[in-house]
């Protein structure tokens, strides 16, 4: 039977021409050394992307693929296995040999997903080892550029007078945008029509097509956007601005605090992965992100790398842990759940 690593082996070989984000550094791409830390790596690195290309965390990821890999010696696929939130990708990961050379970039959903999905096949703080957090996005609330509301508290009376009629997009079950739109829903006590798509991308996609009404998503998917004036922002989910958009207001002055929500980003790894190579994926993690053109390529889409203390397994534990059970507990009112 094929394993998962084979499987992940099998699209990573058939990606490399097309994908050509490999920094060319002095690994031989060649015969594998197992577990064996001394030598690693000896082949190519993929970090799985369990969301679709272009998407938020795809940027992310390809942001700091390359410097990750110039630190390593080694070459870096990026890899998209995307499919029900999240959880395809990350189940993948989950079963493939601990090795070093298979890699989960994934975002707040890690710590989600066990509210929603019943039948999860893993669970995220026994099937994984942490290596590090990345960066912290927040996220927009975003309308097609014709839609009538001005004002974030005008989309609130707007929604709630038309709640059968109201299009509310996201990128699926368990996606960022699928959980900032619970949040909106919640806080403004209302219940919309919503459309899921298997991706951020195809999702905004509509948004600017005129298709759908509004949704939440990443600055690092919304910047452009918002810039060109293709579609409509009303506020940023943050506590602060994001310098990148300085006239867009935060929830809390847009008049609906109750909505607050960041997007987390961090890598992964098999749970028996060895310490020793979890550690040099650590350190290559905190090069990449005091690189100065990926800090420029983040500031650009709203957000910045997280500081060097929080670039550890220690300090990414201890966000998912903490993450779980927020979550849990607002999963859980919402009364989402996914067989």
């Amino acid at each position: 039977m094929t394993t998962t690593r084979h499987r992940v082996a099998a699209r990573m070989i058939a990606a490399v021409g097309a994908l050509s984000l490999l920094a060319a550094c002095s690994g031989n791409g060649g015969g594998g050394s197992g577990g064996d830390a001394s030598s690693y790596p000896d082949q190519n690195i993929t970090i799985v992307v369990p969301f679709s290309a272009g998407g938020p965390t795809d940027t992310v990821t390809r942001m700091i693929a390359e410097p990750m890999a110039a630190k390593l010696g080694g070459k870096i696929v990026v890899q998209n296995v995307e499919g029900a939130g999240g959880t395809v990708g990350a189940g993948e990961v989950s079963q493939a040999d601990p090795d070093g050379y298979t890699v989960l970039m994934h975002h707040i959903g890690m710590s989600t997903a066990p509210a929603l999905y019943k039948n999860l096949d893993y669970k995220p703080l026994e099937d994984f080892k942490m290596v590090g957090l990345v960066t912290e996005v927040p996220m927009t609330v975003v309308a097609r550029k014709d839609f009538a509301p001005a004002t974030l508290q005008d989309l609130v009376a707007h929604v709630k007078a038309n709640a059968d009629k109201v299009t509310l997009a996201n990128a699926g079950i368990g996606a960022a945008s699928h959980l900032c739109g619970l949040l909106f829903q919640t806080a403004a006590g209302v219940k919309l029509q919503e459309v899921p798509y298997q991706g951020t991308g195809p999702a905004l996609t509509d948004l600017v097509g005129g298709q759908v009404d509004f949704m939440c998503d990443q600055t690092t998917n919304t910047s452009g956007q918002i810039a060109a004036g293709k579609v409509k922002a009303y506020a940023v989910t943050t506590p602060e601005r994001v310098k990148s958009l300085p006239d867009l207001p935060t929830t809390a002055e847009a008049g609906l605090s109750q909505l607050q929500v960041s997007v987390w980003h961090g890598l992964y790894v098999p749970a028996d992965t060895p310490d020793e190579i979890i550690q040099k994926l650590s350190e290559a993690l905190k090069v990449a992100l005091a690189d100065q053109g990926v800090i420029d390529q983040m500031a650009k889409l709203g957000t910045a790398p997280v500081p060097a203390e929080d670039a550890t397994p220690q300090a990414h534990r201890a966000k998912l842990e903490e993450q779980l059970g927020t979550w849990a507990k607002i999963i859980a009112d919402a009364g989402v759940t996914v067989s």
